[in-house]
């Protein structure tokens, strides 16, 4: 993984994203049973910055791989479901991150 192409980027976007999103599993309690809201704001402000960081990448990567719709909407999908981006990464960008180094 690595941030030389749009792919790469999006690899490491996703699994950050992915990562945020699981964090709330922490952060949520924190907030609703012991009244602790930093933590909260810190991983939701961090989460919303990667989350729109992987939606424009998703875009850029699939306009330069020329992906599907079928493609786009799973990948898109993956950011709205916990784990969803760990998945896409090991079913849609590393895939094709190979297959683009075969040529």
């Amino acid at each position: 993984m690595n941030f030389k192409s749009a792919l790469g980027a999006l690899r490491v976007i996703a699994v950050l994203e992915g990562i945020s999103f699981l964090s709330f599993l922490i952060t949520m309690p924190l907030k609703y049973q012991l009244d602790i809201t930093t933590p909260n704001k810190i991983v939701g402000m961090a989460h919303g910055v990667l989350f729109i960081a992987y939606v424009f990448l998703v875009f850029w990567a699939s306009t330069d791989t020329k992906w599907s719709l079928k493609t786009k909407f799973w990948a898109y999908l993956a950011s709205l479901l916990p784990f969803g981006t760990f998945v896409a990464d090991a079913k849609i960008f590393k895939p094709t991150q190979e297959s683009l180094k075969s040529i």
